[in-house]
């Protein structure tokens, strides 16, 4: 057995000598790639399908050379994927990351500390408490109050709302959704443009899907008068208001709900009021855009996700309350394992406690660097270069005869319908049905990439201009683009 074992004895080389030897190359194909990256398509024009068969292969049972490796994972993953830093990139809500963040981001991948427990990751506890702090002095809130880093908006929707359950209902982490007095007849309020997190987050709480009460919306925004009505017919009705959701940059349109006037009639109502600021939220970083968010320093939770107007790589999400103590009763569990209570602490330094997540990564890490590097008013000046961005190119199509906005934008989000004159005398289905192939060709032409939607039940073209260098010339190619393989669309 014993020389079984000195036969199959594995080498180890040491971690340092592969990181310099495989991580230097690295860098310099990834600082490479970025140098070509507008001569490359923004996308693959490749199926699915097709794309797919080139990763079906035998488990490796032996290992490979790692320059061989690498060359492969290269050649095939850098040129396939979808172009963030390409500046005709105007797709979905996903942020080309600022350089020091990326490398911030390995230094975690590196350090691999779990967020959960103090014992395990001792100093980036204390920084992610630091930039909730700094986040948390943006959004104008109470010393009371305190957040968590959690994957992404949909995970801090749903902590919000469990916090607002446990505020509403105490003890129905214990009992149960029915368990509680009148919690199985509890209603959250939120608009047809919210995130649908939010109702996926409803029906993870066990409360129903009809436990989702839509809001009118005008003009992209919730209507607060109908807002005030429908909480009072739920009171009619013998239902529970638990929670109102207002929207801070909603995901079709990047529009702002009046977050003040939602405030107001929540607080009549004595209602949590949780904004999903997911995409808003980082406006609080520039002093142009911050009055969109005015009103939010009011909300018993807020969600924030730093992986995009922050320009941070994916994840990086995080969970406000206004009060502290409704956060620590939204997870109640006991780990003796984990979370070991230490004399002295008025309040565990154990986040896990707070939060869904127990395997967590120190994303606030990349935040705090890039931070103290950048500024926080450099990330204001990023963003207003996108806000001016879709401003701009809403000027360009309203001076068009063949395309038509739907919206005046608010912030970097534009929806918009390409209408030639041989299509604009068509049924609203087969406009529909040429907006959504002229679509998929322009993508798949590598000229550019956008996403679609429907608003008021007709499919439209939508762009997110979240590339601080896509420049007036990028617009203009867009719309020769769009017009170009919207020729050859029957």
């Amino acid at each position: 057995m014993a020389r079984h074992n000195e036969e199959r004895a594995v080498s180890v080389p040491t971690p340092a000598a592969t990181l310099r030897e495989f991580g230097h190359e690295l860098i310099e194909r990834m600082a490479a790639h970025l140098d070509r990256v507008e001569s490359l398509p923004v996308s693959t024009s490749r199926a699915p399908r097709e794309i797919a068969k080139e990763f079906v292969s035998p488990l490796p049972l032996e290992g490979a050379n790692a320059a061989e490796v690498w060359d492969d994972v290269w050649s095939r993953i850098a040129g396939e994927s979808i172009q963030l830093h390409h500046p005709m990139y105007m797709g979905h809500q996903v942020a080309p990351p600022l350089p020091h963040a990326v490398l911030a981001d390995a230094l975690v991948s590196l350090l691999n500390q779990s967020l959960a427990v103090w014992e395990m990751s001792p100093t980036g506890t204390f920084v992610e408490a630091e930039v909730l702090r700094w986040m948390r002095e943006l959004l104008g809130f109470p010393a009371t109050s305190d957040g968590t880093f959690v994957s992404g908006g949909s995970v801090a929707n749903l902590t919000a709302l469990l916090a607002a359950r446990e505020a509403r209902f105490p003890g129905v982490w214990r009992r149960g959704v029915a368990g509680g007095e009148g919690a199985e007849r509890a209603v959250v309020f939120v608009t047809d443009h919210s995130h649908y997190s939010m109702e996926r987050a409803v029906g993870i709480m066990g409360l129903g899907s009809d436990a989702v009460v839509p809001v009118p919306s005008r003009g992209g925004k919730m209507d607060v008068a109908a807002l005030a009505q429908l909480l009072a017919q739920a009171h009619r009705d013998g239902r529970i208001p638990l929670a109102v959701v207002a929207t801070a940059g909603s995901t079709p349109t990047g529009s702002f709900d009046d977050l003040a006037a939602v405030a107001d009639v929540a607080a009549a109502e004595g209602v949590w009021l949780h904004v999903d600021g997911a995409h808003g939220t980082s406006f609080l970083a520039s002093e142009r855009l911050r009055p969109l968010l005015r009103g939010i320093e009011r909300a018993d939770s807020v969600s924030w996700d730093p992986h995009k107007m922050m320009f941070m790589p994916i994840s990086a999400g995080a969970v406000f309350v206004r009060e502290r103590r409704h956060l620590d009763a939204a997870f109640q569990q006991s780990a003796p394992y984990l979370f070991h209570p230490r004399p002295g602490e008025e309040r565990s330094y154990d986040s896990g406690r707070r939060t869904l997540q127990c395997s967590r990564r120190a994303d606030a890490f990349k935040v705090w660097v890039a931070l103290r590097h950048y500024g926080l008013r450099y990330f204001g000046e990023l963003q207003e270069r996108t806000v001016d961005a879709t401003s701009l190119l809403y000027q360009k199509l309203s001076q068009t005869t063949d395309f038509e906005p739907m919206h005046r934008p608010e912030s970097n989000i534009l929806c918009f319908r390409h209408l030639p004159e041989r299509v604009r005398g068509r049924s609203p289905e087969e406009i529909d049905a040429f907006q959504g192939t002229l679509r998929e060709r322009y993508n798949a032409s590598g000229k550019g990439w956008i996403t679609a939607t429907v608003l008021e039940g007709r499919r439209v073209l939508r762009v997110t201009l979240i590339n601080p260098r896509t420049e007036e010339e990028h617009l203009d190619r867009l719309i020769a683009g769009l017009r170009e393989v919207g020729e050859g669309v029957g």
